[in-house]
């Protein structure tokens, strides 16, 4: 190639590169997330059971118009979002009668790995103390309004890119019924065949201070579980065996996210909280590890209970209720922000291979992993079993599956692999313990009689 051809073309290998992730969570929009949550307000109620067809109020009038927003960041992207309405017609303890549910999901096709799949997701059905209560006005501009808003604040900005691997966003009915929505959202992506490598959930990520005056707008809290809940006690005795009680592919998700945030300068850190939701609650996300698929949950870092789940009044002149003055958006935005370089990142990542340790009765340990689509190089690391974040690592070229740490024991360490694209972007780890792959746990077979 000549000079003045290589000049031709070198802008237009400029524009090919990827835009970073922190350039990308600069795109978000305060304005914009404000005014979604004044808009999901302004149906008045957002009740599961509220009504299905009137044009202004309830569930089904925040659907339909939830639907067209996507619909309208499609047209802006020529077409690159399909829209899906899984939903399911449900009864039950808190569903007297039965009655539909539905989700409403953008989808943004991969361009190479379209297979494998990140998903964001929030909730958009709101309540008030009365969890049947379907006629008093249930703002939830905090619960999960801010949630709802991030979702459709990251289709906005991330629609105008293209990634590897396909982008889900996910608006939830039915949370506050029984996390309905999640159920629908996991058996969808199981019909499927989707190979989902991360469920982003975000509920309540819109507040900065909690209702006894203490405020925190520099951490999120990221919950994830230990021990996976699918495989139960089939995965029970290998783990107490062959170890694995801190390292789910959720709680390595976890770790992603907390090395994601410190280098992005958001003012924003991450708090891992070790335990699957807050103390004897739950969220959407918990279905999907039901099911199998590495799933997290994104919280503010102090809940103010005064305007959560609360009737609209006024009492000793203290103020209840789940309004939008309650709420902190430059803090919601920060949390947006996260979560848009998080799917950026993850999207452009390979799929983190699934690994094996060995090394029992040995001063080394070997370590074997499957080979991940679009991986350029591979990087094995480690840390003390008692350990929170990963400490050391080894980089290894994609060609190589498999890998020995000389004079390192088995006992004292645990060990995980992640890929790593052309471009620099890594996976997170596969930690090589039982249950420890991203996909959905399958016992291994029985030995041969």
């Amino acid at each position: 190639m000549n000079k003045f051809a290589f000049l031709l073309l070198a802008p237009l290998l400029i524009a090919a590169a990827p835009v970073p992730p922190h350039a990308l969570a600069e795109k978000v929009s305060q304005q914009n997330l404000r005014s979604v949550v004044e808009k999901l307000v302004s149906f008045g109620t957002r009740h599961t059971l509220s009504s299905q067809t009137d044009q202004k109020r309830g569930i089904g009038a925040s659907l339909r118009w939830t639907e067209q927003e996507f619909e309208r960041y499609s047209r802006s992207c020529g077409g690159c979002l399909t829209i899906a309405k899984p939903e399911d017609v449900v009864t039950g303890r808190r569903v007297p009668n039965p009655t539909r549910v539905q989700n409403v999901f953008a989808i943004q096709r991969g361009t190479s790995d379209p297979n494998r799949v990140v998903i964001i997701s929030g909730h958009i059905d709101s309540r008030v103390t009365d969890v049947m209560n379907v006629t008093s006005d249930a703002p939830g501009a905090n619960d999960d309004g801010s949630g709802t808003a991030a979702v459709i604040e990251a289709a906005r900005v991330l629609s105008k890119h293209k990634f590897p691997a396909t982008i889900v966003y996910a608006v939830l009915s039915g949370e506050e019924q029984g996390l309905l929505g999640g159920k629908i959202m996991a058996d969808y992506a199981k019909a499927q065949g989707w190979q989902v490598m991360a469920n982003l959930n975000n509920d309540i990520i819109g507040n900065s201070c909690g209702s006894d005056g203490h405020c925190d707008a520099d951490h999120v809290r990221i919950f994830s579980e230990g021990l996976r809940w699918q495989g139960g006690d089939l995965l029970r005795p290998q783990v107490r065996s062959l170890g694995g009680e801190n390292d789910s592919p959720s709680r390595n998700l976890s770790r992603y996210l907390d090395q994601l945030a410190e280098g992005l300068s958001l003012g924003l850190d991450v708090r891992q909280i070790w335990r699957n939701d807050r103390f004897g609650r739950g969220g959407d996300h918990t279905e999907m590890l039901n099911a199998g698929f590495p799933a997290v949950r994104f919280s503010v870092a102090v809940e103010d209970y005064d305007h959560q789940h609360q009737d609209l009044r006024v009492e000793n002149g203290r103020k209840f209720g789940d309004t939008v003055d309650e709420m902190d958006f430059a803090y919601l935005r920060k949390v947006t922000q996260l979560n848009v370089a998080a799917l950026a990142a993850l999207a452009r990542s390979p799929m983190p291979p699934a690994a094996t340790a060995e090394g029992a009765v040995s001063t080394n340990t070997s370590l074997k992993w499957e080979a991940s689509t679009g991986a350029a190089a591979y990087i094995v690391r480690w840390r003390p079993t008692d350990a929170a974040n990963w400490q050391e690592s080894v980089r290894l070229p994609s060609v190589t599956t498999a890998h020995v740490l000389k004079g390192v024991r088995v006992d004292d360490w645990v060990f995980g692999v992640s890929a790593v694209s052309a471009d620099g972007a890594e996976s997170p780890v596969a930690s090589a313990v039982p249950g420890g792959a991203f996909r959905p746990y399958t016992p291994p077979p029985a030995p041969a009689q």
